[in-house]
């Protein structure tokens, strides 16, 4: 009896262990196949989209996302284009037929090149050529290659995001998939299953800034229905998904111009501006026209590691002599220098191993006239007076510690919202009582040492000069829209939370970068279209055993009526050669001219 219900309990364990299993095994599959099916795993995996996936061979026709426009209307974010999109289900539609040969003459490309296209299609493509650039149709030939009604071979308006050739990439960024930027930046749409691991974020630029405006709908796609052998199911015909919205997506309106950026891009692909950045700016208003940043990237396949994509036109780096410009604001604005003042320079200050980048030295010259031949000599007695807490001050007055890109205290669900993404800020001393030191205090007085600020700082200074002392917020976005046009949010323009200079030495400030061209190191500039006034800076890197520099230029044109303000920054050039941001600086502002004309 005792080994009767011994046995009968063992069986009683074991069936409730079985039973318990599968009780475990249901509840599991319950919550695979219907609470987590659109979220599965910290993922966020959605198992139903994944599974469609298996028997389906789709393309996407348009991301969903919102477009970003130059102030004119043009599309930096691509246009709709006819293209022939190409699944490799086709190749079965094909075989003992002439079709082949038929979409060929009407796309007018060689049957070779489209059965090439054909046989190494592993999932649906848009045919191309071999520079990877879209073939486009007219509606006609579209018209004729859809009444040929070959499965897997279609004709539809397709509008790719990014284009190879397109400008302003480092400006507009890149989108990619990233689960856990996701679930920080819209915890509450992670929760509702709205996005998950296949949801496409910004990761640099406008795209990144904006991206809850830019998130728009779902994507709109093209797709079949296949069985494991890749052959059409029967009753599944092609399916086109398109989200229909009379709102959404937003789109920005950014106040960069097209053809101007289009030509700042070009210069420096001429010039083979291999590392650094183009900045141009409307002096009145502050916004950015034209930004651009070498070297430039595929914003479709995008290597994070090598760093290309970022833009480095809001990176800060060493000024050099650019920040003389600071030097003489705060010895002109305190009284402690007069223009006129004369200074004595015989290339070596004595001590420090500081000395003038011209060996024999400069001689007698006034307080101007250093400014114009960048004289380190002398302005390393002015930055002696002046010390290094003014120094700093007058750096602050002129937008340089700080980021100046356009921020909107309260945007929707942001607070402190900034449209410049990775800008950073700029320095005079990494540490407070650095300035009291006079070894540190003369470096800083020519840009060196521990100064940085960004190229788009430097332009927005020039900006303020310009304006007569008063620091403005820099724009690049004016405007968010709504997809049938009617506007969403008006970006104003704003100043700087910054005191800025006094209308006199801003004044004394112009006449000075005036003198620079007419007399002095920027005198490559003298024969300008238009009048130009600005600043040169050399930089040492100290880097490598080869002597490198980041070479500028800052300035404004024309110089008797403003219109633009400019800052080109050529990074880590050779020591030896002219200055090759002046040279690009130069004919920026000739093009400019010629299309005022």
């Amino acid at each position: 009896m005792q080994v009767e219900r011994r046995i009968k309990r063992r069986h009683f364990i074991l069936l409730l262990g079985m039973t318990f299993l599968w009780i475990g095994l249901i509840a599991r599959l319950w919550w695979i196949q219907l609470a987590a099916a659109h979220r599965f795993t910290s993922r966020g995996i959605d198992l139903v989209k994944n599974s469609v996936k298996q028997r389906q061979q789709s393309i996407v026709l348009h991301s969903g996302r919102g477009d970003i426009l130059d102030r004119n209307g043009y599309r930096f974010t691509g246009e709709e284009q006819q293209a022939l999109i190409l699944f490799p289900l086709a190749r079965g539609s094909l075989k003992g037929t002439d079709g082949l040969k038929r979409v060929a003459a009407i796309a007018r490309v060689s049957e070779e090149r489209l059965s090439e296209e054909m046989q190494n299609a592993k999932v649906p493509v848009m045919l191309r050529d071999e520079s990877k650039r879209l073939i486009t149709l007219s509606e006609r030939q579209a018209e004729q290659i859809n009444q040929l009604a070959i499965p897997g071979i279609v004709s539809l308006l397709v509008t790719e995001r990014y284009r190879e050739d397109e400008v302003a990439k480092h400006v507009t960024g890149y989108i990619h998939r990233n689960p856990q930027l996701v679930q920080s930046l819209y915890p509450d749409e992670w929760e509702q299953g709205k996005k998950n691991a296949e949801t496409t974020v910004g990761a640099s630029g406008l795209e990144r800034s904006f991206d809850r405006f830019l998130q728009g709908i779902e994507p709109s796609t093209l797709s079949y229905y296949v069985d494991g052998q890749g052959n059409p199911l029967r009753g599944l015909d092609i399916r086109y998904t398109q989200q229909k919205n009379e709102y959404y997506p937003l789109s920005l309106i950014t106040t960069l111009d097209a053809d101007v950026q289009r030509l700042a891009e070009r210069i420096a692909d001429e010039e083979r501006l291999e590392q650094g950045s183009i900045v141009v700016l409307d002096v009145a208003t502050g916004d950015v026209v034209a930004m651009a940043s070498r070297p430039t990237y595929d914003q479709t396949r995008v290597d994070v590691e090598k760093g290309a994509w970022k833009n480095r036109a809001v990176k800060q780096i060493p000024p050099g002599s650019v920040f003389k410009i600071v030097v003489a604001a705060a010895a002109l604005a305190e009284g402690i220098v007069s223009p006129t003042e004369r200074f004595s320079c015989q290339g070596s200050y004595g001590k420090y191993g500081f000395s003038c980048w011209k060996k024999e030295g400069h001689g007698s010259l006034t307080m101007e006239e250093a400014f114009a031949h960048s004289c380190n000599i002398a302005f390393a007695e002015i930055a002696k007076r002046i010390g290094g807490d003014k120094l700093d001050e007058y750096a602050r007055r002129l937008g340089l510690l700080t980021q100046v890109g356009h921020r909107t205290a309260h945007l929707f669900k942001l607070e402190g919202f900034r449209q410049l993404d990775g800008e950073e800020n700029g320095r005079v001393f990494l540490e407070p009582q650095s300035g009291k030191d006079e070894g540190v205090l003369i470096q800083t007085s020519i840009g060196q040492r521990d100064v940085r600020i960004t190229p788009l700082q430097a332009a927005n200074m020039m900006a303020t000069i310009v304006r007569g002392g008063q620091p403005g917020q820099v724009r690049l976005v004016s405007e968010i829209t709504y997809k049938n046009g009617q506007s969403f949010f008006r970006f104003p323009v704003q100043r700087l939370d910054e005191a800025g200079i006094d209308y006199v030495t801003a004044k004394k400030l112009r006449r000075m970068l005036r003198q620079v061209v007419t007399e002095g190191t920027g005198k490559h500039l003298a024969q300008s279209p238009w009048p130009i006034a600005g600043k040169s800076g050399t930089a040492q890197t100290g880097a490598g055993h080869q002597e490198r520099n980041h070479l500028w230029f800052a300035g404004y044109a024309p110089y008797d009526d403003p219109r633009y303000a400019l800052c080109v920054v050529a990074e880590n050039q050779s020591s030896s050669g002219g200055n090759r941001a002046m040279e690009i600086f130069r004919r920026v502002v000739a093009e400019l001219a010629g299309q005022s004309d």
